[in-house]
């Protein structure tokens, strides 16, 4: 039986990953999120790096399928190389399962430390690791996953994303450790410390939650008349010169649809709406001008940009937010940018290697910059950076009073993706106690309260708009103020543990 373990080794981490991925959108089965690794946990001493990876490769590979849509249909990408870059990433972001399943067997068989407490930490630990590694990419990050149970999320006021993250490794321990003392009819009291500690903390997050869900929302800032436009504009011609008359066209008669509902006093479009350089003066410039004016709206819009800097051209995935007048009160700039989609990379040093993604040219960077409108300001997280907390954080501790998301999911098709996109967006409203406006090209659009509650939502690849009314002002909140502390404190702290396995007299 012996030369099988190996074998049934990896079909019960596989099994793990699976689960897992379950847990995520859409099939967002929430609970599985708290039991999915406990097949891991009852393999992982046999092959420590191995199980994780494992783990990792089937979790990975299901939440991230639709990377192949984006690079096949829309980057052109031939089927080989997709499913060849498609597999290296999975594996790569797998090496963060494998790292924390290896480091909790080493530090227990050479510090004795117990899975219950190191496994969560560790865990977290690579998790932010991940988020910033290589530019960064903290899609799927396991907190996520209990987006749509609002009791459990109220934390993230508190600790982010992570401390969920925290709290469903020390969960699925606990699971994995009371099933092994079951099954050994071990009932000393000294093995149900940890347990009952850990449970105590999984209680009394989802009694905070509740807490926090019955209070009273605080309402002191301006309430706001908010248009959200869905132009549903099909990707394989949003660049296409001939037909930016008549995407303008479309944003301007939903915009003025919505508009005769009654007073908006914003009306936003999404993500590169404009696929021109608004900057430039002409007809397309003087049309979207016109749009606020006939709606005696302000008006927010994503459109590409441009900067003369040392004699050469520096290009920009930016907002525009015009006046009712017609008046620019700002341009905010997208910070952080997709890797291979809208800049290459060491581009200097790789000149052969072309953008995934087909678009003006490679952009810029830009930094955090709020938008002043009528005494409030609004903080502007273009697509891809929705998904990193520190930047919301950053908008709203320069004084930012509603948050907005402006995105193009057009590219992932009718996947996951953007159902996954949204629930992340979800924890940065929670986070910094702030309404947030979401206005995607295709879906999906929608409002999302303090709370994470979803207020109303748009269907995918449908073309309307969305009204709702946000009020703005940011709540104080221990995450605004601290921000990622916790997991700093947790790398710092497993670095030191892994360090001490290496003295030899320990």
């Amino acid at each position: 039986m012996r030369r099988f373990l190996p074998k049934k080794v990896s079909c019960w981490a596989l099994l793990s990953g699976i689960l897992l991925a379950l847990a995520f959108p859409r099939v967002n089965q929430a609970w599985l999120a708290w039991v999915a690794l406990v097949p891991l946990l009852q393999v992982m001493t046999v092959r420590p790096f191995h199980s994780g990876f494992v783990a990792g490769l089937g979790f990975f590979g299901l939440v991230l399928y639709w990377l192949n849509i984006v690079m096949t249909t829309y980057g052109g990408l031939h089927p080989v190389f997709s499913l060849a870059a498609y597999l290296i990433l999975s594996a790569y972001l797998a090496l963060f399962f494998g790292a924390a399943t290896w480091a909790c067997c080493r530090l227990h068989e050479k510090l004795v430390l117990s899975p219950l407490l190191t496994l969560p930490i560790l865990w977290v630990a690579l998790e932010f690791l991940r988020s910033f590694l290589f530019t960064g990419f903290p899609w799927a990050t396991l907190g996520y996953s209990q987006q749509a149970c609002l009791p459990l999320i109220q934390s993230a006021d508190l600790f982010g994303v992570y401390g969920i993250s925290f709290l469903l490794i020390l969960g699925n321990v606990l699971l994995a450790r009371l099933w092994e003392a079951c099954r050994r009819r071990q009932f000393h009291a000294r093995h149900w410390v940890g347990p009952v500690f850990g449970l105590l903390l999984i209680a009394g997050n989802y009694g905070y939650g509740v807490w926090r869900l019955g209070l009273p929302p605080v309402e002191s800032g301006k309430k706001l008349s908010v248009a959200l436009i869905q132009g549903n504009i099909d990707q394989s011609v949003k660049w296409d010169p001939a037909y930016q008359q008549s995407t303008v066209d479309i944003y301007r008669d939903l915009s003025l649809a919505a508009s005769a509902e009654g007073h908006t006093d914003l009306i936003i479009w999404p993500e590169s709406a404009t696929p021109f350089y608004f900057q430039e003066p002409g007809t397309l410039h003087d049309d979207v001008v016109a749009v606020g004016r006939s709606a005696g709206s302000t008006l927010l819009f994503g459109s590409p940009a441009f900067e003369l800097e040392n004699r050469r051209y520096r290009y920009l995935n930016s907002a525009f937010l015009l006046d009712p007048r017609g008046e620019t009160l700002g341009r905010s700039d997208k910070v952080h940018l997709v890797p291979f989609g809208e800049y290459v990379p060491l581009g200097r040093f790789l000149p052969f290697v072309n953008k995934l993604v087909v678009g003006i040219g490679d952009f810029s960077p830009g930094t955090v910059n709020p938008l002043p409108m009528n005494g409030e300001r609004v903080g502007v997280l273009v697509c891809f950076e929705g998904i990193f907390p520190e930047l919301a954080r950053d908008y709203v501790r320069q004084g930012t009073d509603l948050l907005v998301n402006i995105t193009n999911d057009a590219w992932f098709g009718r996947s996951s993706a953007p159902f996954q996109h949204l629930a992340m967006i979800r924890f940065r409203a929670v986070e910094n106690r702030i309404w947030l406006a979401r206005a995607a090209n295709t879906g999906i659009s929608a409002f999302i309260d303090p709370a994470g509650r979803i207020t109303a939502q748009t269907s995918i690849f449908t073309a309307g708009f969305l009204r709702g009314e946000v009020t703005t002002g940011a709540r104080p909140t221990l995450y605004n103020r601290i921000g990622d502390l916790l997991p700093v404190l947790f790398l710092f702290l497993s670095l030191f543990w892994l360090a001490r396995t290496r003295r030899r007299f320990i």
